[in-house]
């Protein structure tokens, strides 16, 4: 059996998946880095522009300053870097001049991957971004192969954008990417190897998330295959439920099937458990094996936007409607031409079944997301658009205002506004944030580096009696500690 290497996703596509990209902050990350980088990590998923943004956002942090401190930590894991191409923090696609900076900086930061993904399955745009990456530094580009169940999808559909990607310098490696969980086992034995076939010599690895209990069988048959080089997984409480296989069980059962799977293992379990306090003392859920569900595969509707819908109807006294709009779901996605069911897309589809359900008539509204994937703004679909539908969403006045919006400024253009002189780090977030943001982030300065899980209950606490003038002395005790904070002052012992 082959010796198949791990990708540990917890911090970017975990914290994504179980705690909506807001669960972790600088410190957070900071404090686990030295027992991540003695695991052995093929690589770390890392961040991505939208997580940057959350980091900006949520907690002030500068994500420069944490992708930097992140880089020095653990110098042997290549941390990797997520992108849909020529798009930086927006869905809108951004001026190749905006992009080559963006690529650049990230590289100078501490970027030694980057996963490249179309999600229309463009091959020019994606070996138009991959160019860029590869001349303005050295990291690896990965070819994304976004699984999803179509008439459209086939294994030929993926072996053949492949082999387009695969014949460009540029792609350095492939994955097939699962963000659904829909990829059975029986399938993977399928795809896999016309895929392989596809690239020749050129890695593959495989990304199968867990939402409907696929998750780590497939991942599993994948790597039985022979053909397989890293199987990518979420550590302790960051693994299972919508998010990837978990780290450790996934081990055991390679190494149960034969296969060498070289990690540290007292290391992993040091960050499992690190995770595992994290999550009790911040209050956050833990990833749970997902039991099947058959229907996930006709209407790949993710648990969020599902949840969204029925208290959207439930609070238009609607609920009955429920069934009718998964049904209707199915329908839109194949008159849209088949869009892969990751965001933004199932919002825009089940919205727009939302919309067709309880209107008077169908795409009598249409949300101004539909118009621009109609209008190609996304990208080029996967397959045509209905062309009668096409005709109907189109023909209003919003379609005709949305046509004639901006385009994303032109680099000199922001240059020019943002100024010559200021620095590349800070140009690069001013040009798509909010300037009110941005600006706390900048305020907030250096990041603290240290945090324990057992320190936060007593620190939420405090932090909550200092936004409370009104409140009483309080002390906190336990064996060998004492905290007593009185208004004015506070004493340790």
């Amino acid at each position: 059996m082959a010796e198949i290497k791990l990708v540990d996703v917890s911090i970017r596509d975990g914290n994504q998946s179980l705690w909506g990209a807001t669960g972790l902050n600088t410190a957070q990350i900071l404090q686990i880095a030295p027992a991540m980088e003695r695991v052995g990590f093929h690589a770390c998923d890392f961040t991505s522009s939208t997580t940057m943004a959350v980091a900006i956002r949520y907690f002030q942090n500068n994500p420069w300053e944490r992708l930097k401190r992140m880089r020095g930590a653990m110098p042997s894991v290549p941390l990797q870097f997520i992108t849909t191409g020529l798009r930086f923090v927006a869905w809108q696609l951004a001026d190749p001049d905006f992009m080559r900076l963006a690529y650049r900086r990230l590289q100078m930061a501490g970027i030694g991957r980057f996963i490249v993904l179309d999600p229309m399955h463009d091959p020019d745009s994606v070996i138009e971004a991959a160019k860029i990456i590869k001349e303005e530094g050295d990291a690896d580009v990965m070819g994304a192969l976004t699984f999803t169940l179509s008439e459209v999808h086939t294994d030929e559909f993926y072996a053949s954008f492949a082999a387009k990607l695969a014949a460009s310098e540029h792609i350095d490696l492939f994955y097939i990417k699962d963000p659904g969980g829909l990829m059975s086992p029986e399938r993977v034995r399928t795809l896999a190897p016309k895929v392989k076939a596809a690239i020749g010599n050129k890695p593959l690895e495989i990304h199968a998330h867990c939402t409907i209990g696929y998750g780590a069988l497939a991942s599993l048959a994948a790597a039985d295959l022979g053909i397989v080089d890293a199987v990518h997984v979420g550590v302790g409480p960051l693994g299972d439920g919508s998010s990837l296989p978990e780290a450790t069980r996934m081990v055991a059962n390679l190494r149960e099937a034969g296969h060498e799977v070289a990690v540290n293992d007292a290391a992993l379990a040091e960050v499992s458990s690190y995770w595992t306090r994290l999550a009790i003392a911040e209050g956050l859920p833990f990833g749970q094996p997902q039991t099947f569900d058959a229907s996930f595969l006709r209407h790949q509707i993710a648990g969020g936007v599902m949840t969204t819908t029925r208290r959207q109807l439930q609070e238009l006294n609607l609920e009955h409607k429920f069934d009718a709009v998964i049904e209707e779901t199915e329908r839109v996605r194949s008159e849209l031409g088949h869009p892969i069911m990751v965001t933004p897309f199932p919002q825009m589809v089940m919205s727009q079944a939302l919309f067709n359900v309880i209107g008077e008539r169908r795409y009598g509204q249409v949300s101004d997301q539909v118009l621009r994937y109609v209008m190609g703004k996304f990208g080029r679909p996967t397959s045509a658009v209905d062309e009668a539908i096409q005709e109907t969403i189109l023909d209003r006045p919003r379609a005709r205002e949305i046509a004639n919006e901006p385009s994303f400024p032109a680099y000199s253009d922001l240059r020019k506004k943002f100024g010559h002189k200021m620095d590349d780090e800070e140009f690069l977030f001013r040009a798509v944030m909010p300037e009110e943001q941005v600006n706390a982030m900048l305020a907030a300065g250096r990041s603290r580096g240290t945090y324990t899980p057992e320190a936060a209950p007593i620190m939420s606490l405090l932090k909550q009696l200092a936004e409370r003038p009104d409140a009483p002395d309080i002390a906190v005790e336990r064996p060998g500690f004492r905290l007593a904070l009185h208004r004015g002052a506070s004493h340790a012992g």
